[in-house]
């Protein structure tokens, strides 16, 4: 099929693989390109679908957003139901320790998702570095060993990584190559957070 070809409304449907109100409704508001045969009839240039397409196949911001809200959510819930009280690291912790680490962990997941919105950029991991020394001054003021620290921040962390594997299952069909890519750079993020927590212990 040429990339200058021009298709029907059926067959640019089953190309994009939704359903032909659908590119309809494209066409109407101008986000897919179209024109009308004398009869009346719209054409689509396959140039165009395949443009479509390659725009679809990305992860849109609103997506990370959600997969981030996502993983927020989960986390207040765990804490919310008590399950934590018992647990060695989470009880070493003062009550306004824990609350500045809440707040923390909301700007993790906003510098996060400027991280990946950006391309997941080797600079952008200078946020990660400050974000673990800031988390593990936190912990070294309450006195709480590295064990517990690294401990705390895996809690935290999984649910990002959680989210994300649920979100992929959820959301719409992607190539999996999308999704793995972008497993790699929140783990590139996080892992570069966890280092720094270590270097800041072994410092002090």
């Amino acid at each position: 099929m040429s990339d200058n070809e021009w298709v029907s409304l059926r067959r640019a449907a089953e190309l994009l693989g939704v359903h032909p109100a659908t590119v309809r409704n494209w066409a109407d508001k101008g986000d897919l390109p179209s024109r009308r045969t004398p009869g009346g009839h719209r054409r689509f240039r396959v140039s165009d679908l395949q443009r479509q397409m390659q725009a679809d196949s990305e992860l849109q911001p609103i997506e990370i957003q959600v997969i981030l809200q996502n993983a927020l959510g989960q986390a207040r819930l765990q804490v919310g139901d008590g399950d934590l009280a018992d647990v060695p690291w989470y009880r070493a912790m003062r009550d306004d320790t824990r609350q500045h680490l809440r707040v923390q962990g909301r700007a993790l997941l906003e510098e996060l998702r400027a991280y990946l919105a950006a391309g997941s950029p080797d600079s952008g991991l200078s946020r990660a570095i400050e974000m673990g020394k800031q988390y593990a001054i936190a912990l070294v003021d309450d006195r709480l060993t590295l064990p517990h620290a690294v401990r705390g921040f895996l809690f935290f962390s999984d649910f990002v990584i959680n989210s994300v594997l649920t979100w992929s299952e959820l959301a719409a069909p992607r190539s999996p190559s999308e999704w793995a890519a972008l497993l790699r750079h929140v783990n590139t993020f996080m892992n570069t957070m966890l280092l720094s927590i270590i270097e800041y212990y072994q410092e002090d």
